[in-house]
C-alpha cells in the first residue's frame, strides 16, 4: 500500500539543482519495507537555510501510532497532556515573534508536536526531557537537525533552581548571539510555577515567555490586589514583566484530556526596577516570606522576615495593618526598597 507523507523542504536559494535528504521521521508506525513504499512529496521554500522542517503538527491519532509502536501510554506523573490543537499550537508559536537569530528554550517536548514548528523558525531549540522514552523518541525524530538540542533531564535542579543545562544553555547563548531568548512551551503542569518564577527572577536574558498553563497558575498570574489568587506569583511576575492571556484552552485540545481547563500566556519582560538579578532575587524571597504568614498583618509577617529596625523604618511609610493580600504590586515594590 502507497502512502503519501507531506511535508516541506527548507533550502538555501543558491542550490537550486541540488538534492536533499529528508530528517523527518515518519510520526506513525510502519515497517521498513512500508517506509520503501512512502511517497515524500515536496513543497519547496528557497530562500531559507536548507534545512527540512514540517509545515503541519501531529495529531492525536499519529500520537497515539507512536506510543503504541514503542509500547508506550502517557505518563500522568509527568503532566504528560499533549497539546494537538494545531491552530493554538501556531497561535502560541506566533505570540512568541520568532526570528532565525532566537533560541527557544522547550520544556517537556513529549514526542515534539509542538517542536515541530519552533525548529522552523527559530534560529536554535533547546528542549530538555525528563521522560527517558520521550527522549528516544525525540533523539530519532530530530536526528540530523544540528540546531536543535535534546537534553534529558528535569527542568528544575531546586524548587528555586533551573537546571545547569538550561542555565548554561541561556549564559551561552546570551554572550554570542544576536536574538532573544525565548520560552515557548506547554508546560507541564506540576513544574509551571516554580520554572517561570526562576526564569523571570535570575535571567534577564529570557525575553519573552509564552506557554500554556493550567487555568488556576493563569489566573494567579494575572491576579489583582484583594483577589484570593493574588500572591507571590502576580506580584513578582508583574513587577518584571506585562502579561497577557492570549487564549482559553479546554481539555479537548489536549490528549490525554485533563481534568481543568489551561490558558495559554505570554509574558515579555520590561525594564527591572531592581539593579541586578540579585536584587530582584532579595525581592522575591522578600514577598514569599511575608505571604507564607498571609493572615497576618504585615506588621505581624514582617517579624520573621526582617529585623525590627527595619519593621520600624517601613512603619513610618507604610501602613502595616493591611494584609498581604490588600498590597498592590507597586508598594510592594518600594517596601523592599526601603527595607533593603
Amino acid at each position: 500500500m502507497r502512502r503519501t507523507l507531506f511535508a516541506s523542504i527548507a533550502w538555501n536559494s543558491r542550490n537550486r539543482a541540488g538534492s536533499c535528504t529528508i530528517l523527518y521521521n515518519p510520526p506513525f508506525c510502519c515497517s521498513a519495507e512500508d517506509e520503501r513504499a512512502i511517497t515524500v512529496v515536496l513543497s519547496v521554500a528557497p530562500g531559507l537555510d536548507g534545512r527540512c522542517v514540517l509545515d503541519r503538527v501531529q495529531t492525536k491519532k499519529e500520537i497515539e501510532s507512536l506510543l503504541v509502536s514503542r509500547g508506550l501510554t502517557p505518563r500522568t506523573r509527568f503532566g504528560q497532556h499533549f497539546l494537538i490543537d494545531g491552530n493554538l499550537m501556531r497561535r502560541l508559536v506566533d505570540s512568541a515573534e520568532l526570528s532565525r537569530d532566537d533560541l527557544v528554550l522547550e520544556v517537556g517536548p513529549g514526542t515534539g508536536g509542538l517542536t515541530d514548528l519552533l525548529c522552523k523558525y527559530a534560529g536554535r531549540v533547546f528542549s530538555i526531557e525528563i521522560d527517558r522514552d520521550m527522549l528516544e523518541i525525540l533523539a530519532d525524530r530530530y536526528r540530523g537537525f544540528d540546531h536543535v538540542t535534546i537534553v534529558g533531564g528535569d527542568a528544575l535542579r531546586t524548587k528555586h533552581c533551573v537546571a545547569e543545562s538550561i542555565s548554561n544553555a541561556i549564559e551561552m547563548f546570551h554572550g554570542v548571539g544576536h536574538g532573544a531568548v525565548k520560552l515557548v512551551s506547554n508546560l507541564p503542569y506540576q513544574i509551571a510555577t516554580p520554572l517561570v518564577m526562576n526564569l523571570v527572577v535570575s535571567f534577564p536574558a529570557v525575553r519573552r515567555l509564552c506557554f500554556t498553563v493550567q487555568a488556576e497558575v493563569g489566573d494567579r498570574l494575572v491576579a489583582s490586589s484583594g483577589l484570593k489568587d493574588y500572591g507571590p506569583l502576580a506580584i513578582v511576575t508583574q513587577t518584571l514583566c506585562t502579561i497577557e492571556t492570549i487564549a482559553r484552552v479546554g481539555p479537548g485540545a489536549f490528549w490525554p484530556r485533563p481534568a481543568v481547563d489551561s490558558v495559554m500566556i505570554r509574558m515579555i519582560p520590561g525594564a527591572s526596577p531592581f539593579e541586578s538579578p540579585a536584587a530582584a532575587r532579595r525581592f522575591s524571597m522578600f514577598v514569599r516570606g511575608v505571604f507564607e504568614h498571609r493572615r497576618k498583618t504585615l506588621r505581624a509577617a514582617l517579624e520573621y522576615v526582617v529585623e525590627e529596625e527595619t519593621r520600624e523604618r517601613l512603619a513610618r511609610d507604610f501602613d502595616l495593618s493591611q494584609r498581604p493580600e490588600q498590597v498592590p504590586v507597586h508598594q510592594w515594590v518600594e517596601m523592599s526598597c526601603a527595607a533593603f
